[in-house]
């Protein structure tokens, strides 16, 4: 195992519990380690920080494992994937749901990983050298813990080719037809496809926003943009909304939303497949209102620098969005970009209701759900931002 060291005072950050250390902040490295390799990693003066693995090709070239000295074998992994379970039990029972982030990647001691348990099959996604190297045993290690009906890795994200990772999807176990769940989650079934949906299936993390969907939505008109699989809009139904618009740029994606709708006997919804600012626009020209909006888009920025156009992605979305709010109704409003900050976020949408002569009232704000646990030690872990407003004219 190759031993690196840090130039001097570079030791700071992983001190106060982060995980990662960047390409500029080691001395000199030897020339033949591999993409993904586990390493022993010491401050400048010698002191063991821990082991970890080391990318060559990345900006983060360090992702620590442990303090202690253990490498990454299946008692490792065996023992990281068992506490993690432990922690989700205790989160949410079997009747409630039976679908979570089994590993949340850093927060959960498997820096670059995640898993998602949908019913009986399980999807991963390696995000580092070091844990896609690792695969194999990992799906092993879940193959031997809980027998799975099928096994799916979805490492699509961007995020790889920073880490020199091709991008693919695979069925690892089982088939097409075992990779489609049903699952279930505080009163709605939802059937999903682990191979063609969006990320690893179905967006778990804005689960707690859609219950408070539910309270606001009795008797309302709402419209839910970037819908996915009917998320939001079909617990507005659920909740008592008179009427729902869904509207998403991927017809597989509603698809499956009106499968979904069948599925809970849910009607007097309407899907709308487009591009969501078109079709925003349209039904601003058209005059629509409505009691209740929802905007839950996909990240704008995948890094710091493309923060400015990524605030004034969320800035337009907001301002059209804020204008097919009836006075007295609501807009419930996501940003799962980690590099916006929530004062940046809530100082967007700010500028966005000035613009148009709204006045707005804060009435809830929340983050990710408890399987999806924040490291206060890394920002970097807590990207979700949900915030709801009461909306009034000036």
């Amino acid at each position: 195992m190759h031993s690196l060291f840090l130039k001097p005072k570079e030791h700071r950050r992983l001190f106060r519990g982060h995980l990662w250390s960047f390409s500029n902040e080691f001395e000199s490295l030897p020339g033949d380690i591999t993409a993904g390799e586990t390493v022993k990693l010491f401050t400048h003066d010698k002191q063991f920080i821990g082991t970890g693995f080391y990318n060559p090709n990345s900006l983060i070239s360090f992702r620590l494992l442990s303090r202690t000295g253990e490498v990454p074998d299946s008692d490792f992994f065996r023992k990281k994937i068992l506490d993690s379970l432990d922690l989700r039990k205790k989160l949410y029972p079997e009747e409630e749901t039976n679908a979570f982030r089994l590993a949340h990647g850093e927060s959960d001691g498997l820096p670059g990983l995640v898993i998602d348990r949908f019913n009986t099959s399980y999807v991963l996604q390696a995000f580092s050298a070091g844990m896609d190297r690792h695969l194999p045993l990992l799906c092993d290690i879940l193959e031997e813990l809980f027998h799975p009906s099928s096994i799916v890795l979805r490492n699509e994200s961007v995020l790889r080719e920073l880490e020199g990772l091709p991008l693919y999807k695979k069925i690892v176990s089982g088939s097409e037809k075992d990779a489609w769940q049903l699952i279930h989650d505080t009163g709605l079934d939802y059937a999903i496809d682990l191979f063609k949906g969006h990320k690893t299936g179905f967006f778990l993390d804005q689960r707690d926003n859609r219950r408070l969907i539910r309270r606001l939505a009795k008797n309302t008109k709402t419209l839910d943009v970037f819908t996915s699989d009917g998320g939001f809009g079909l617990n507005a139904l659920f909740g008592g909304a008179i009427s729902a618009t869904l509207i998403d740029a991927s017809r597989e994606a509603l698809e499956r939303a009106e499968e979904n709708a069948r599925l809970n006997n849910l009607d007097h919804y309407e899907l709308v497949a487009g591009d969501a600012f078109e079709v925003m626009q349209q039904l601003l020209a058209d005059g629509q209102q409505y009691d209740l909006v929802i905007l839950d888009p996909p990240s704008f920025t995948k890094s710091r620098k493309n923060l400015p156009s990524a605030l004034h992605a969320y800035k337009k979305l907001n301002k059209i969005g804020l204008q097919l709010v009836r006075s007295g109704g609501f807009l419930a409003t996501a940003s799962c970009s980690h590099h916006v900050s929530e004062s940046d976020f809530l100082k967007t949408i700010n500028q966005a209701s000035l613009s148009v002569n709204k006045q707005l009232r804060l009435v809830f704000r929340n983050s990710q759900p408890a399987d999806h646990p924040v490291l206060l030690s890394m920002p970097e872990t807590h990207y979700l931002k949900f915030a709801c407003f009461y909306v009034s004219d000036m």
